[in-house]
């Protein structure tokens, strides 16, 4: 009984119109696809602690206001508010979080 030989399959993906034939991973193909940054949810940067909340939760802010600072590596951070608003946090002081993580929203 002979062994067949798997041919690889490969896919056709176009880039500005040239089309192009390859082999695309398990990784490419099973990854997060990319989604437009919401402006109303505020994340953290860096990992970090909540150092000091200057506003209170529920309370309008204009875009640019002072909200927190981050402390991370010794270094405060601030962070701003993005645009005007009511706040809502997800965290409070002394809380330690991680990169990407959601510090507050502004709702309309």
């Amino acid at each position: 009984m002979a062994i067949e030989e798997k041919k690889p399959r490969y896919t056709s993906i176009d880039i500005d119109g040239v089309k192009y034939k390859t082999l695309l991973t398990d990784k490419f193909k099973n990854r997060k696809k990319y989604e437009d940054p919401n402006p109303a949810f505020s994340l953290a940067f860096i990992p970090g602690t909540i150092a000091k909340i200057l506003v209170k939760n529920n309370s309008n802010v204009k875009e640019g206001d002072l909200i927190l600072t981050l402390e991370a590596m010794k270094m405060l951070n601030k962070v701003f508010a993005p645009l005007d608003g009511k706040i809502v946090f997800h965290t409070k002081e002394k809380d330690i979080v991680s990169k990407n993580q959601l510090l507050f929203e502004i709702v309309e």
